[in-house]
């Protein structure tokens, strides 16, 4: 269901509905649903892969992050350098984020392979639950091997 019609069919139905996180990388109809009643409803943006096309394109007023755990400070620097007007800057963290994207896509996404960059950052929270499968060990070293190689410990969050 394109969000527009989402929009559309809650408007004036769910009296405390404030607005959507659009998680597509469809930035026509992210505007679109900006401009729905002269911007009635909260859009926040939900891929971390575009958030700088989001600020260039649709002035993005914020967002709800997937990797923001160990990687929020580069979402932030993002979005700081594209405000000060330092897009050469913006665009070299959003290519970073994007590596490290790479990285997690590689090991089963955010939701498995991000559990294990927090354990490798000292905070482990333990197993995944079902159906998702655990790293294993080998791929633990793998990641950590790959973040490595793009200087991740230095430049991520740090606990």
């Amino acid at each position: 269901l394109p969000m527009t019609d989402f929009l559309q069919a809650v408007d004036g139905r769910i009296p405390n509905f404030a607005g959507i996180k659009f998680t597509n990388e469809n930035l026509y109809e992210f505007n679109q649903c900006k401009l729905y009643k002269d911007g009635k409803y909260d859009l926040l943006h939900g891929l971390d892969e575009t958030l700088l096309a989001g600020l260039a394109a649709c002035d993005v007023q914020g967002g709800i992050s997937g990797t923001a755990n160990y990687c929020g400070n580069v979402l932030v620097g993002v979005i700081e350098a594209f405000r000060a007007g330092d897009l050469e800057k913006a665009r070299e963290l959003q290519n970073y984020n994007q590596d490290v994207i790479n990285v997690i896509a590689r090991y089963r996404g955010n939701i498995v392979a991000g559990k294990r960059i927090m354990k490798l950052m000292g905070l482990d929270l333990g197993g995944n639950r079902t159906p998702f499968r655990n790293i294993t060990d080998e791929e633990e070293a793998q990641i950590k091997a790959e973040l490595e190689a793009i200087d991740f410990f230095n430049k991520g969050n740090k606990l």
